[in-house]
């Protein structure tokens, strides 16, 4: 598949180039300033709807995956790394640095195409949501636009040390637009928190894939490993010139599909094997990123410190990244270790659903109402993960998409109310939606994605989660010593069952406290009808929840082809 031009890595050069060019412009032409910003976003989300509609067309007409391995069974194993390598499209590799087997290496599969239109939806939201951004606005897009090509990069990078590069990318003007842009009475310290925590989480991670591409590279010069990479190359599957170190996410999962990170003896004990060892700390230091608990903290500060566009990013694409990360780097690349370790990480998803689902029906403050409940929504998203079947992990992917254009939703509401009416506390307003009825309908749809009513994304998100959890229940046990633990999914889906209960409780009590009930005039006499370009938002974010829910086969099969090499790997299929 290719439109004769290299679009992926247009996508990222455009947030890119606009974010530079930004930087250097007069700092009075406001209005041109938000003219590039807008052109960029609207640009980026053209091409990503391209690119997912034509992903999309492909599954359909079924011209993908062969299934068929790429050299002789007596070579080695190569089925599922095929299947990886011929789900990637729009396919672009250049040379980076040759001696360390790194390269430019981008490509989208049926997970990360969703993710990519996902950027670019909530990209254009938060370039509207702050058209009237008065102080710095030249800077606050430019950083704003320099996030966004780090977000992008990390979806569409085929290599693991671009991913890193991208990952670091992102983080780094995320702390700059909250602490320069944030609510000042928490951005000193929601922005330093933030970026300490993903930080360290990320700097562990590193340390395992550095590890993870020295020891991939001592196998493949080994006599039996540099057959399986000669094959590969003469095969087509990895690229002419390949090396035996390398960062190239295709050859590590050819790696990881021979058993390389299976074999015990890893420091010097029997048992222990790189993989088991090495899996903890890179899936959980992405999945910092993602809000997985205990490490959760940082995350409902970061969002409520966030100007409005900072929180919808965050939250709606940001914790994307630690998850998607996760998955492709910990679950593809070591999938011994995932399935040693998945079983007991299973319990910190059920505390995230559950008692993130409690916290958020504890709080007063409407942003911190969303901050925690996305800590919440994301659980679903690990706990998909640990199903390890097709099912949960096609209802993880579509959880990812749902939430992502959900909690934006959320946020972009939440911040209409508060421009408007300058306070965020939910028992001191009511009877918004006659003042706001866009707004007011907008949150109502979004609600009821959350609470996972049918005919919304939520619901079709979630039930696959719950569904792979009850038929990976006979199949998963977790060994701790001489103890035993069996069939133990099953009731971890009745209590995060739990969750999706107290979640439809605080956003009913939210939605009924804020906008229905009597409306004060004279308390809120800026509180009026909103512009045009907050209703592009509402739109853009909301008409996606209801596509999705009524017509799930726009994104639920490319989601399980791209998710099916990894299922491979685990076993099944």
């Amino acid at each position: 598949m290719d439109f004769g031009f290299d679009v992926l890595s247009l996508i990222i050069a455009i947030p890119t180039i606009a974010g530079i060019v930004l930087l250097f412009m007069p700092a009075a032409n406001r209005d041109i300033i938000r003219g590039v910003a807008i052109t960029a976003a609207a640009s980026l989300l053209a091409l990503s709807l391209v690119v997912f509609l034509s992903y999309h067309n492909a599954v359909a007409m079924g011209t993908l995956m062969s299934g068929q391995p790429a050299f002789d069974a007596s070579i080695g194993a190569s089925t599922a790394t095929r299947a990886f390598s011929e789900s990637l499209v729009f396919e672009a590799r250049y040379i980076w640095v040759e001696q360390l087997g790194i390269a430019w290496h981008v490509g989208v599969d049926g997970l990360s195409a969703p993710m990519v239109l996902l950027t670019g939806m909530v990209t254009v939201a938060g370039v509207l949501i702050s058209w009237n951004i008065q102080d710095r606005i030249r800077e606050f897009m430019a950083f704003f636009m320099l996030l966004v090509a780090g977000v992008l990069g990390v979806f569409v990078a085929v290599d693991l040390f671009m991913l890193f590069f991208f990952y670091e990318l992102a983080i780094f003007p995320m702390y700059l637009l909250i602490a320069g842009w944030g609510w000042v009475q928490l951005r000193e310290y929601a922005s330093m928190k933030l970026t300490l925590y993903i930080l360290i989480g990320s700097v562990v991670a590193l340390v395992g894939a550095v590890a993870m591409y020295f020891y991939a590279g001592s196998y493949f010069t080994g006599e039996q490993g540099s057959a399986i990479l000669q094959a590969a190359i003469e095969s087509g599957l990895l690229p002419q010139g390949s090396t035996a170190y390398s960062f190239n996410l295709v050859q590590l999962t050819l790696a990881a599909e021979n058993g390389i990170f299976n074999v015990g003896g890893y420091f010097g004990i029997d048992v222990l094997t790189f993989g088991t060892f090495w899996f903890p700390f890179i899936f959980i230091g992405f999945a910092v990123l993602a809000g997985v608990f205990p490490f959760h903290n940082w995350s409902p500060d970061g969002h409520v410190a966030a100007p409005t566009a900072v929180s919808m990013i965050h939250a709606g694409v940001l914790m994307k990244l630690g998850a998607f990360a996760a998955l492709r780097v910990g679950v593809q690349l070591m999938p011994e270790g995932a399935q040693l370790h998945l079983p007991w990480i299973v319990f910190l998803t059920l505390i995230n659903v559950v008692y993130g689902a409690l916290i958020a029906f504890r709080q007063r403050d409407f942003k911190y109402v969303i901050g925690f409940s996305s800590v919440s929504h994301m659980g679903l998203v690990s706990m998909g993960f640990a199903t390890m079947n097709i099912t949960g992990m096609t209802g993880a992917g579509l959880q990812m998409f749902s939430h992502g254009a959900m909690t934006a939703l959320f946020f972009g509401c939440v911040g209409m109310v508060y421009d408007r009416a300058h306070t965020r506390d939910i028992p001191s307003l009511g009877g918004f939606i006659k003042q706001m009825p866009w707004v007011g309908v907008a949150f109502i749809i979004g609600g009821l994605t959350s609470m996972g009513m049918p005919g919304f994304s939520g619901f079709v998100a979630e039930f696959p989660i719950f569904q792979g959890m009850w038929e990976a229940s006979q199949n998963v046990t977790l060994q701790i010593g001489n103890f035993t633990l069996s069939n133990y999914y099953g009731p971890i889906v009745i209590l995060a069952a739990l969750g999706i209960v107290v979640t439809a409780a605080y956003v009913l009590r939210v939605t009924g406290q804020v906008f229905f009930g009597d409306f004060d005039a004279k308390r809120y006499p800026e509180v009026g009808n909103i512009a045009v370009t907050d209703r592009i938002i509402l739109l853009l974010l909301g008409a996606p929840l209801l596509i999705v829910g009524l017509y799930p086969q726009i994104m639920a099969p490319m989601i399980s082809q791209g998710v099916s090499p990894i299922i491979m790997l685990l076993g099944g299929m």
